[in-house]
């Protein structure tokens, strides 16, 4: 029974297990709607309305977390086990509107809604306050606006309203604070005064604007009267009348007042601390116009404006004059007039620097004139006590122009081809300006007016421009223009492609003379030529000035220590310096002297040989007696064997049968010494090699050439001469 029990029990323990469901959930969805809807007015009830659509496989309750946020800030947070949650406004403000957006979290999962934008329709009022109800012209208001319950950021605009005039509005921007403060600066007439302010701020259809705040009235107090100014006898006068202008204030205070009495911005008076000004003139035409009284206190200034009419009582005086350019010792007469021939005290002047000068009281003034008195002229009117002037009138004197001198300004009548040529025209003397013309043969190149001289500037030099310049001078003066002396110019060529020649070229024997030519393809003579050899501080060695493209340099006895190399300068007054290509001359020993040498070297072999020889001989006739035939036939074999071999040559020897001479001349000196012993010498023959030269060159030919000796034997065992011969050279016999 135990056992049927088990088994049951476990076969519903499976079929629990087969049964079981797992809970799974998934959103479909997070919305948000807003009642009553998405615009809504200030102070109106809001509810914002989260509603998660959630589907199930099974029913089973699952808890939702709501997170609301207005402009990406927490602003309420709800958990509930309905789908569903609200955020409750009861009195909506501008602050509250925004973008919202709904957060549900359910289990491990989470989704936002999209955002829905609420408007808020409408600002609160603003609270204006003024620090001061009662202040004085010159004081300040300090006025502060406040927006209860609105969010910064704002702007503030505070307006000033005086009667029967637009209100002026000034904007304040605030970012952190939902007030603003303002200064006002209470002007004079500003009597009374309304002020009042309104915010904005910016929404997402653009600014809206809140109520006009309360009227505040701010009460101004005069600490002085406008000032008043009065004209006697009145603001209409003849010349000649005596104005007096008084100007006056009332004030609570009188200590700090002050009175400027102006004309246009020149200040013809003022007093301080008191309430009461004057100032009377003799009333001329130039007094007509606009006067100002000013009141100043402090910051508050007042004031009042009055024009005041001169009639005129006679015209300026008219000054002519018989001539205004005129030469010197003509006669001058000066006239001086009003219009309508009225009586009056004249008198003439010239002006000056240094004060009027008076000439003459009278109307007339008749002079004659010399350079000095070139100016300018006026004259004066007066009438009952009132002095007018008459406009100045310019008198221009003139001296002739004396001739003209034309030069270079360089001060040498030259030109570089190619170089611009400056000219100065000056005439010494002569009123100015003065007219200068500049000519280039017969044509005008250029007019200038100045004092005593003019510059003209020629940048057209060309190779045929020799002369021809010439300039004119002339002033105001009657006798008319004066003409310079022509100016020949010289055009310079510069030196062109100098170069250096030598006879003879390259190579010179020690000795002999070297023309050195230096030459230039073109330039204007005179020509400065050099000649210099490079060293170390390069040497000068010729130098010459030459009417003429070339200059020739004879350097004679050239020496070894002439080895070089050479160029040549060439210069002219173009005071440019060419250079030629350098040569290079190599002194070398003459053909004379390199025989010398060589025929020294032989000799000297030639006599060690012949010293070599006689020992020999001495030797051999010492061991074996006195016959000659042993020593001849033993002399045969040493000679055969002989090589004669030149030293190597440096090309100052010569070669050639003087050698051989010199040895024969030697060796016949030698046999002709010893007597009679070798008159009867037996005669014998020995090959001998020998190197020879080429007199010409300095290496070594090499070959081999035949020389006979031919000894002959006496009776008395002594030889009596030798000759040879060299097959193969020049000079072998």
């Amino acid at each position: 029974m135990y056992l049927a029990l088990l088994v049951i029990f476990l076969h519903c323990s499976e079929l629990y297990a087969q049964g079981k469901v797992y809970q799974v959930f998934t959103f479909n969805g997070v919305k948000i709607k807003v009642e009553p809807s998405d615009k809504v007015k200030n102070g109106a009830p809001m509810s914002i309305i989260c509603h998660a659509d959630i589907s199930k496989n099974t029913d089973f309750q699952l808890k939702h977390n709501f997170t609301f946020f207005k402009d990406g800030k927490l602003v309420f947070m709800s958990i509930s086990d309905k789908e569903d949650a609200r955020y409750e406004i009861p009195m909506a403000k501008s602050a509250d509107t925004g973008d919202y957006e709904c957060r549900v979290k359910a289990g491990d999962k989470v989704v936002i809604s999209k955002p829905v934008y609420v408007w808020v329709a409408g600002m609160t009022k603003p609270v204006l306050t003024a620090d001061k109800k009662e202040v004085s012209e010159g004081e300040i208001v300090k006025l502060r606006c406040e927006l209860p319950e609105e969010v910064p950021p704002l702007e503030f605009y505070f307006r000033k309203i005086k009667t029967n005039s637009e209100p002026i509005a000034k904007r304040v921007a605030e970012q952190n604070q939902n007030f603003s403060e303002m200064e006002y600066y209470v002007e004079a007439g500003d009597n009374i005064l309304q002020f009042d302010c309104f915010g904005k701020r910016q929404v997402k259809s653009g600014w809206e604007s809140s109520q006009h705040s309360n009227k505040t009235l701010v009460t101004v107090k005069e600490p002085f009267r406008k000032p008043t100014l009065i004209t006697k006898p009145s603001n209409n006068l003849t010349e000649g009348d005596i104005i007096e202008f008084e100007c006056s204030t009332v004030a609570a205070e009188m200590r700090g007042i002050e009175i400027i009495f102006q004309k246009n911005r020149t200040i013809l008076n003022s007093v301080r601390d008191k309430g009461f000004l004057k100032y009377s003139t003799l009333a001329t035409q130039e007094d007509s116009g606009e006067y100002l009284c000013k009141v100043e206190q402090g910051a508050v200034s007042k004031t009042t404006k009055l024009n005041v009419f001169v009639s005129e009582l006679f015209p300026k005086p008219t000054l002519s004059a018989s001539m205004t350019q005129l030469d010197e010792n003509k006669d001058l007469i000066l006239n001086c007039s009003i219009n309508g021939s009225r009586r009056a005290n004249f008198s003439i002047l010239r002006k000056s620097s240094s004060g009027d000068i008076l000439l003459k009281k009278s109307r007339i003034l008749a002079i004659k004139v010399n350079v000095n008195d070139t100016g300018s002229y006026t004259c004066k009117a007066e009438v009952k006590g009132i002095v007018k002037e008459s406009k100045p009138v310019r008198i221009s004197v003139y001296a002739p122009v004396s001739k003209p001198t034309l030069s270079v300004v360089s001060g040498s009548p030259e030109v570089v081809l190619g170089k611009p040529l400056q000219l100065i025209c000056h005439s010494v003397m002569g009123t100015p300006p003065i007219t200068f013309t500049f000519y280039k043969g017969d044509e005008i190149k250029k007019n200038v007016t100045n004092d005593t001289y003019a510059t003209f500037l020629d940048e057209d030099i060309g190779l045929n421009d020799n002369g021809g310049y010439k300039c004119d001078a002339r002033n105001n003066h009657s006798s008319g223009v004066k003409t310079s002396n022509i100016l020949n110019v010289t055009v310079i060529v510069p030196i062109r492609s100098a170069s250096l020649g030598s006879v003879p070229y390259g190579e010179v024997e020690v000795g002999s003379d070297t023309a050195f030519l230096c030459s230039v393809k073109e330039g204007s003579w005179p020509i400065h030529f050099k000649i210099f050899k490079k060293t170390d501080q390069e040497e000068l060695l010729y130098e010459a000035r030459e009417y003429s493209d070339r200059t020739i340099w004879h350097k004679k006895t050239m020496k070894r220590r002439d080895t070089g190399t050479y160029y040549c300068m060439a210069s002219n007054r173009a005071s440019v310096d060419v250079r030629s290509r350098p040569i290079t001359i190599s002194v070398i020993l003459a053909a004379w002297q390199k025989g010398v040498i060589a025929a020294f070297v032989l000799t000297a072999l030639a006599g060690a040989g012949a010293v070599a020889l006689w020992w020999f001989l001495r030797k051999k006739k010492k061991a074996k007696g006195p016959s000659m035939e042993m020593s001849g036939s033993a002399l045969t074999p040493s000679l055969a064997s002989e090589k004669l071999t030149r030293p190597p040559s440096d090309g100052n020897y010569y070669s050639g049968s003087g050698y051989i001479e010199d040895n024969e001349n030697h060796m016949k000196s030698t046999d002709e010494s010893k007597g009679p012993d070798l008159e009867s010498a037996e005669v014998d023959y020995t090959e001998v090699e020998v190197s020879t030269l080429d007199p010409h060159r300095a290496p070594e030919q090499k070959g081999t050439e035949t020389v006979y000796s031919e000894i002959r034997k006496t009776n008395n065992d002594s030889m009596e001469n030798r000759h040879s011969r060299i097959y193969g050279h020049p000079d072998a016999t």
